[in-house]
């Protein structure tokens, strides 16, 4: 499977820098300078995963990974910073919902290695919503034919354990008079097409 990852940073540097420690994986890569330019390209495309510089102009990373959770809650959500401190950590994984944090300067291997298990992750909660709507849904059907009709799956059965066939409250004198109604009619069609001839 191909996935489209989105780097946002407004340093130019930092991004070619995020670009050459993902060269070797097998994403599509696309940058934006601003989160009004990586909303821009959210709202045009399919992306899987958005890394976001915390301090930048207009918009921080918390703010902007905070509307991507809110609007595409199945985007995986990372968050680089310069400033490391606990305010912007906690508001950055409760506002936005972050599956990493990562300081700057980071280890190039360690990132690549994160974003392929978060994305590995993302697919098998994919596969699991997937799973869940198709139990839902059997499960559903299996309960419709009993609404609509009370008592159709329901096996009824006599103290010996053999299935009851006819409802309980048409006594067996009554199949009988239905049957001989319907005998004696077969019996006199015949004899009226005679008649005729």
């Amino acid at each position: 499977m191909s996935y489209t990852v989105l780097l946002v940073d407004d340093e130019p540097n930092l991004l070619a820098a995020l670009q050459r420690a993902l060269r070797k994986e097998p994403y599509t890569i696309i940058t934006a300078t601003s989160a009004r330019d990586a909303w821009v390209i959210l709202q045009g495309r399919l992306i899987d995963l958005v890394i976001s510089d915390q301090d930048m102009p207009e918009v921080s990373g918390t703010v902007f990974l905070a509307q991507v959770r809110k609007t595409f809650p199945d985007i995986v959500r990372f968050m680089l910073t310069g400033k490391a401190t606990v305010d912007v950590a906690m508001q950055a994984i409760n506002a936005g919902a972050i599956s990493r944090f990562f300081t700057k300067p980071y280890n190039h291997a360690d990132l690549a290695v994160v974003i392929r298990q978060a994305l590995k992750q993302k697919d098998l909660m994919v596969e699991a919503k997937s799973v869940m709507r198709f139990i839902k849904r059997q499960s559903e059907m299996r309960k419709s034919p009993e609404h609509l009709d009370p008592g159709l799956t329901t096996v009824k059965r006599d103290p010996s354990g053999t299935i009851i066939a006819e409802p309980d409250d048409v006594p067996i004198e009554e199949i009988v008079r239905q049957l001989r109604r319907e005998t004696t009619k077969i019996a006199i069609q015949p004899q009226r097409h005679e008649e005729a001839d």
